[in-house]
């Protein structure tokens, strides 16, 4: 076991370069607090009066809008981390009426899409890391068409009121978000090797990534709960 740990430590080390592995660090402990804002989030909107609706994703929107509008000079790191913070607190109060209504069919379903979410953007973290370097850039154009193609899938079926639209655009979205995952991280690195050291957006956008994939996420396994209960009924 001791080998294989040393091993797989040693791949990291040989792969990542030392800056390239700090600033890693640095993006990953942000994203840790963005989910935690984001939890608080959940919590305001699903235990107490707070109800926000849809002015929480307009608040959303502007904070990363103006995250994104905000140069990252050194000097406003601390604003901008703010206006991540933020927009994680509006993504949790956003997801609070979804997870309110799972917590009604089968509370146990958010911890394991959660520990699903989890274990899938691990794996295809490191999946990024330890490949070879660009090998997954060339997804960026197959995933920026399929995002188009599912933007315009959804608003047809805003019309069609289509099931099975509806459920095609639920599984490729998770597809979607796992090849971000796997794109965001070596564009991450490669960026960082060009001299970026903007880990507060690269959180943001791995934030996006990881709450697409629980969403997602509980989505389908509260389907998948309510069909096995009206089997039983059956």
């Amino acid at each position: 076991m001791a080998p294989t740990i040393e091993t797989f430590i040693n791949s990291f080390q040989n792969r990542l370069e030392p800056p390239v592995r700090q600033h890693l660090k640095n993006v990953y402990a942000t994203l840790m607090m963005t989910c935690v804002s984001a939890s608080v989030g959940v919590f305001v909107d699903m235990y107490t009066s707070f109800q926000a609706g849809f002015l929480s994703t307009i608040l959303g929107i502007g904070l990363m809008l103006m995250l994104i509008a905000t140069p990252d000079n050194g000097k406003n790191t601390k604003l901008r981390l703010g206006y991540l913070l933020g927009f994680g607190l509006t993504s949790g109060i956003g997801l609070g009426p979804l997870l309110e209504f799972v917590s009604f069919v089968d509370p146990s379903i958010i911890v394991t899409a959660l520990l699903g979410t989890s274990l899938v953007f691990v794996c295809f973290s490191i999946a990024s890391m330890l490949a070879e370097r660009g090998s997954w850039l060339f997804l960026g154009g197959t995933l920026m068409t399929l995002l188009t193609s599912m933007s315009f899938m959804s608003l047809a079926n805003i019309f069609m009121q289509s099931h099975f639209l509806y459920q095609t655009h639920l599984y490729l979205g998770l597809v979607l978000m796992c090849g971000f995952v796997l794109f965001d991280t070596q564009l991450i690195i490669e960026k960082r090797r060009m001299g970026s050291k903007d880990f507060v957006q690269h959180a943001l956008e791995l934030f996006i990534d990881f709450i697409g994939i629980f969403r997602r996420l509980v989505i389908i396994l509260t389907q998948k709960e309510e069909q096995d209960r009206r089997r039983k009924r059956d």
